[in-house]
């Protein structure tokens, strides 16, 4: 499912792949029936996704270059501010889970050795604090064609932009051009092989036992600095690869990022079917003989159409087909877990997960016959949102929070599963030890992120603040204690605060108000009045800037009233039309170069013709401030 050399092609070749696609299923039937699918092994693995930031916090694309120099198991992502690192598989026993974090800890290690190496860093969280939309460009997006060609044929079946709509504490609306929204997440995933002829049971128990899990995982409560959902990247990662057009919304269609349906009644080719009959083939590439062919000729095939189908295909909890030692087999793919907060909480997490995975299997036969996958469903959606506060609908009905479940039940059953299956007593304990106390104290990723933004309150710009977050997140994961110990961020954990004051989207004011041409001049008086604003953007009914309105106007609006001329007088009688203007991306030093060209005190910022902040003079004054505290400072040392 990690294929790069893919191609978006002609509806002939898409036509012969879909046929090889086809004929994989056959294959794997062929050997599910035949018994040639490893059963009675229970392997564990796990694939650790990362960012890249600079030292001042924000997203650095060097992805490439820290790949290009690495050894070892990694691997790129979609945008060249992320890297991939792969766990290597383990038989879930013995000293399996510190085994895991062992290596973890050597793969993140060697790689922040080369990335230091390269004025970067590594750091695990679900979404970055400090992201901004200039950083999701075709620019900033590795150079696999896999992923250009997923942009170009995604984009061309939606039949325009992406369009994310998030509400929580904040709300978020944006529209992009392209698939980068998906490059905000980044994940810890965990694999959990099972036979074929018990594929169903389990599936069906992973789609329960997902809510739980990530009500104690959630650790992205902000994207673009909205406050958001407790796991904002399920919300986000469904929306910003919805390649489905008008009418297929209206009619319901499924998206390709999805929980299901329904619960799995026959094999893994029953879901393999449905996404197959559901979601067009996105790539292509080349192929060899048909599976069908080398299947009769006694060897192993590896599904290369169907896997690389499957892999444009993002159910949280995904089917899984490889080959380990000649023996092919099945895996449970897990994408809900977010990466970080630090390497303990991660294993705990998927300790957590195993372990009722083993547990919930041997205590039920059939989930399905104790709780409707509704509920399932639904406990997802609101551990999402909430996280440990997330009320849930439980295996006979039952009502509870998702913190009480999980003390009370759930994590009683996952340390019976792990002993019972052999992991060893000290690992047990330590990380389902690491997860009570993390439940327990409510302190997930998510809660301490907002109650630090919360603690900072209003106290400098919102970029700084989101890069205390994250100056503050590196430094405690780093330490390597789990995320319940941690204390709160803090503004003054940021130890350069010129970083802050480098582009435009950084110090613009998004908060704008603004006025429509046809608007009575006295509303924009009254509102630079009331709000103590010096400019009043004007836009029309599709929200594009028009004009821009100053209080130099209404002076001169104001000396016409006093001659009885001014009555009535319509805002786009005194805007000046057509503003100069600048993007969000552009540098702090540029705004200031374009202010004094034209002799303007203020840029309104838009970006693809829709006003999305304002720049004025005021917004230097902080910068200009501890510029020159900086200067005395050091003048009387």
């Amino acid at each position: 499912m990690g294929e790069h050399d893919v191609k978006a092609n002609e509806p002939k070749e898409l036509r012969a792949f879909m046929q090889a696609v086809l004929d994989d299923l056959v294959a794997l039937e062929r050997m599910i029936e035949r018994g040639l699918v490893e059963r009675d092994v229970r392997r564990i693995g796990a694939e650790q996704e990362l960012f890249l930031v600079d030292d001042g916090w924000q997203a650095t694309p060097k992805s490439e270059i820290i790949l290009g120099q690495l050894e070892g198991n990694y691997s790129p992502e979609l945008a060249r501010f992320n890297l991939e690192a792969n766990l290597s598989p383990l038989p879930l026993e013995g000293r399996c889970l510190s085994l895991m974090e062992e290596e973890l800890q050597d793969l993140i290690r060697r790689a922040r050795v080369v990335a230091q190496a390269n004025d970067a860093r590594l750091l695990m969280c679900g979404i970055l604090p400090t992201l901004h939309l200039s950083d999701l460009t075709l620019d900033n997006m590795v150079g696999s064609p896999r992923f250009h060609a997923m942009n170009r044929v995604m984009r061309e079946l939606r039949g325009g932009d992406f369009e994310t709509l998030i509400k929580g504490l904040d709300e978020l609306r944006v529209t992009h051009e392209n698939v980068m929204l998906e490059a905000c997440t980044t994940s810890f995933q965990v694999h959990f092989q099972v036979g074929d002829d018990e594929f169903a049971k389990l599936y069906n128990l992973a789609q329960v036992v997902t809510g739980p899990v990530m009500a104690a995982a959630v650790n992205s409560p902000v994207l673009l600095q909205h406050r958001l959902w407790h796991e904002t990247r399920v919300a986000l990662f469904q929306q910003s690869l919805d390649v489905r057009n008008k009418t297929q919304v209206a009619r319901g269609t499924r998206q390709r990022v999805h929980f299901g349906d329904g619960w799995v009644r026959g094999s893994v080719l029953e879901l393999l079917r449905q996404d197959v009959s559901r979601f067009r083939l996105l790539l292509s590439t080349n192929l060899g003989e048909p599976s069908t062919v080398l299947l009769e000729r006694g060897e192993i095939p590896k599904l290369k159409a169907l896997s690389l189908h499957n892999g444009t295909v993002y159910r949280w909890n995904r089917p899984c087909y490889g080959i380990s030692e000649g023996r092919p087999h099945l895996r449970i793919e897990n994408r809900v877990m977010p990466a970080g907060p630090t390497i303990p909480d991660q294993i705990a997490n998927a300790a957590f997960y195993f372990g009722l995975m083993v547990a919930l299997g041997d205590e039920h036969q059939d989930i399905t016959k104790v709780m409707d996958f509704d509920d399932a469903r639904g406990n997802f959606f609101a551990a999402a949102r909430y996280g440990l506060s997330a009320q849930f609908r439980w295996i006979k009905g039952r009502e509870t929070t998702a913190r009480d479940l999980i003390l009370s039940n759930l994590l009683p059953a996952a340390r019976d599963g792990l002993k019972a299956r052999g992991l060893d007593a000290g690992d047990v304990n330590r990380y389902l030890g690491i997860f009570e106390e993390r439940v327990a104290s409510g302190r997930t990723g998510s809660q301490w992120a907002l109650d630090s933004l919360a603690k900072m309150g209003k106290r400098g710009t919102a970029d700084e603040r989101h890069r205390a977050l994250t100056s503050a997140m590196y430094a405690r994961q780093t330490a390597g204690l789990p995320v319940h110990s941690w204390t709160l961020a803090d503004l003054d954990e940021i130890s350069d605060w010129r970083h802050s004051f480098r582009t435009v989207s950084q110090i613009m004011t998004r908060d704008v108000f603004t006025v429509h041409p046809e608007d009575v001049i006295d509303l924009a008086a009254s509102l630079m009045d009331w709000e103590h604003i010096r400019y009043v953007p004007v836009e029309d009914d599709a929200g594009h800037l028009v004009g821009l309105l100053s209080q130099r106007a209404l002076l001169r609006v104001l000396a016409r009233r006093q001659t009885g001329k001014a009555e009535g007088i319509a805002v786009r009688e005194v805007m000046y039309p057509n503003p100069i203007t600048i993007v969000p991306g552009e540098t702090t030093l540029g705004a200031i170069a374009k202010m004094r060209e034209h002799k303007i005190g203020c840029l309104p910022v838009v970006d693809q013709g829709r006003l999305v902040g304002i720049v004025t003079e005021h917004d230097f004054v902080e910068a200009s401030a501890k510029l020159l505290e900086e200067t005395l400072r050091t003048t009387h040392r």
